[in-house]
């Protein structure tokens, strides 16, 4: 029996009654509200059935780069030349400096690079894994990109490499890949998989031009209509239209479903190998975890077949296990929650937070003093963000392929002045709160802030005090704050600790936004119109916003409630905008309804990855990688 077929045979259905029980647990736990944790519960409830254990340890993260040339690039469909396949290549290995080498660092995984199939010497690269099929696939436009027993030895080959990486001791793989024109064959295999045109499902690749979009498409048509892939046969669609490295990540996703252990999904082109490993094997489906949607064309219809629901929607366009290297932090958030969850009420964990708390007497706040924040509040440092644009521009990867990440490492050079903001800087969480809050928000709270290294201040607001009074309890403890803590994220929980998670969200969405989403009122009067309960938590809320953008703080947001209120501050006071970071829904699709602080300390994560971009990665220059010829990089990047 070959290893394709006896590891086609032990793939079995993950283990669905350890998720059963936690999800039961979850909902007792929650009173019923566990939906409250969005689609972090379903990652959560998956990684559990996966690892068939109820409280798994953090996983063990390998990421597996496969890299190989395809022959399909001489007909010009990417913005970069062929070479680039194993200049990339030297570039994780000798230069250290690319996007794969600096997410990898972010997530604390190890990095393993393989050539599948690249068209140069690769005798001078330390540690690359040779298992070289051919120089390259050939060019699926004129006929197969590869026989049928290439294809399964590609396959064959991700099914060794999983094998050995597990037996090692890693449990979760991270797929990525290199290959110029490569979205070229995974456009091609989401066509046939899905049964879609190739205008359907071709996207920009590495950000070409019009005219290059419009020649890639006519290529992918071109080889569906040579090649005629049989939608049934795996092996027969990635001999076909295929590339070495999407038939290794295919063996990647058989054979640690095969052992069951994890594979986390990245861009367009693993989701691709994934339909390929889907049609070999249908319920190795059940070891994947799709990490963000991105930006390729095919992405969206190649999770919607394989029943995958994304967390993220960072606009990436990057395939070297950028999006999964997040979601594995994520999902060890996730696992850090769960575990306090499951151990309430017997066993909380410590909240060692900072309290706060409103003083009775009412301070005196005029318009000189709102007037003063407006006034002095400093601009932005735009040489500090030109020069760190221009940095990230020349970064070895094709020009605005990260993203909201590369907008969010901007924003904070242009905030703290500094072109190179580091790694690991302070961070800190402001919640307002009422006078008691609930112990299950407390200990919420503090596991996920915990895991994003954030300091914890709960501000206890008073009742019966005008909303000047808040304002100025908010102003005042974010302006302390923001002197040390260049990352704030501000949130509130529920005014009403007996309150079912989500209902100050769900009544200032009543009071304040018009069915549409839009605001219902100018910035001078919906203070006036915000429920009476609600104002002391939203007076402090402006407060703390204009404080904390005065102090150049960069703000983190929390759940719908804190995103009404900075909505509206914005609206009073623009100045404030490139302060804050809109962290759900616009980077975060993970309908997450909690309260306290969840979703900022996620937010937090986030931005952690944008400076290990900024800082792990290096230019064409320093990688002597080649620069675009085509697109708005071309020009723009320098080499």
């Amino acid at each position: 029996m070959s290893l394709l077929e006896s590891t086609l045979g032990a793939i079995v259905p993950a283990n669905r009654e350890t998720a059963a029980a936690a999800a039961s647990r979850l909902a007792q736990v929650l009173e019923g509200d566990d939906s409250a944790l969005g689609r972090l519960r379903g990652l959560l409830l998956r990684y559990l059935a996966i690892t068939g254990e109820r409280h798994p340890q953090s996983p063990e993260k390998c990421t597996v780069i496969c890299c190989a040339d395809h022959g399909v690039a001489a007909e010009g469909v990417s913005a970069y030349p062929p070479e680039t396949t194993v200049q990339m290549t030297r570039n994780y290995l000798i230069s250290r400096g690319g996007a794969a080498n600096a997410f990898a660092d972010y997530c604390s995984a190890e990095l393993l690079v393989v050539d599948m199939g690249i068209a140069a010497d690769t005798s001078d690269i330390p540690d690359l894994i040779d298992a070289r099929i051919a120089n390259g696939t050939a060019n699926m436009a004129q006929g197969p990109a590869m026989t049928r027993d290439q294809a399964r030895q590609a396959v064959e080959t991700g099914i060794d490499i999983a094998n050995q990486v597990i037996n090692e001791g890693f449990d979760c793989i991270l797929p990525g890949e290199m290959g110029i024109a490569n979205t070229t064959a995974s456009a091609a295999i989401t066509a046939v998989c899905c049964g879609l045109s190739a205008e359907a499902v071709t996207g920009r690749g590495t950000n070409i031009s019009d005219e290059r979009l419009r020649k890639k498409t006519t290529i992918v048509q071109k080889s569906l209509d040579i090649n005629q892939p049989d939608e049934s046969d795996g092996l027969d669609i990635l001999a076909k239209v295929g590339g070495f490295e999407l038939g290794a990540i295919a063996g990647l996703i058989l054979g640690a479903a095969a052992r069951q252990r994890t594979i986390i999904l990245d861009g367009a082109n693993t989701a691709a190998a994934a339909l390929i490993a889907q049609r070999l094997a249908p319920d190795c489906v059940d070891y994947l975890l799709a990490s963000h949607q991105g930006a390729e064309k095919s992405h969206a219809h190649s999770l919607q077949k394989l029943g995958l629901e994304p967390l993220m929607d960072l606009d990436l366009k990057l395939g070297e296990a950028c999006g999964s290297s997040l979601l594995a932090n994520m999902l060890d958030a996730a696992l850090t929650a769960w575990d306090v969850l499951d151990k309430l009420p017997q066993d909380p964990i410590e909240t060692p937070f900072h309290h706060e708390y409103m003083r009775y007497a009412t301070p005196k706040i005029t318009d000189k003093t709102f007037d003063f924040y407006l006034r002095t509040m400093q601009d932005l440092d735009h040489q500090s963000m030109e020069l760190c644009q221009q940095r990230i521009d020349n970064l070895a990867k094709p020009i605005y392929s990260l993203g909201y990440l590369e907008q969010i490492a901007v924003e904070l050079a242009g905030i703290i002045g500094d072109e190179l903001p580091e790694c690991g800087m302070d961070r800190a969480l402001l919640v307002f709160t009422g006078r008691h809050t609930s112990p299950l928000q407390s200990q919420i709270t503090a596991a996920f802030a915990t895991h994003a290294g954030a300091e914890v201040t709960l501000g206890h607001l008073r009742e019966g005090l005008p909303p000047t009074a808040a304002f100025d309890f908010g102003r005042e403890h974010a302006e302390l704050l923001s002197l040390s803590y260049p990352l704030l994220g501000l949130a509130l929980t529920e005014m009403d600790e007996d309150a079912p998670f989500g209902t100050a969200a769900g009544e200032l969405r009543a009071a304040l936004l018009k069915e549409d989403g839009s605001l219902r009122y100018a910035a001078d009067e919906f203070l006036s119109k915000t429920p009476e309960t609600y104002q002391p938590a939203v007076s402090a809320i402006i407060g703390a916003i204009i404080a904390a953008a005065h102090n150049s703080s960069f703000i983190l947001l929390d759940d719908e409630a804190t995103e009404i209120i900075a909505r509206y501050t914005e609206l009073l006071c623009p100045a404030v905008r490139p302060y804050i970071l809109h962290v759900q829904p616009a980077l975060l699709q993970a309908d997450i309804t909690l309260p306290g602080g969840i979703i900022a300390s996620l937010g937090l994560d986030i931005t952690e990855a944008a400076l290990h971009m900024l800082n792990g990665m290096r230019t064409f220059a320093e990688t002597k990688v080649a620069v675009a010829s085509d697109g708005p990089g071309a020009g723009r990047q320098l080499q």
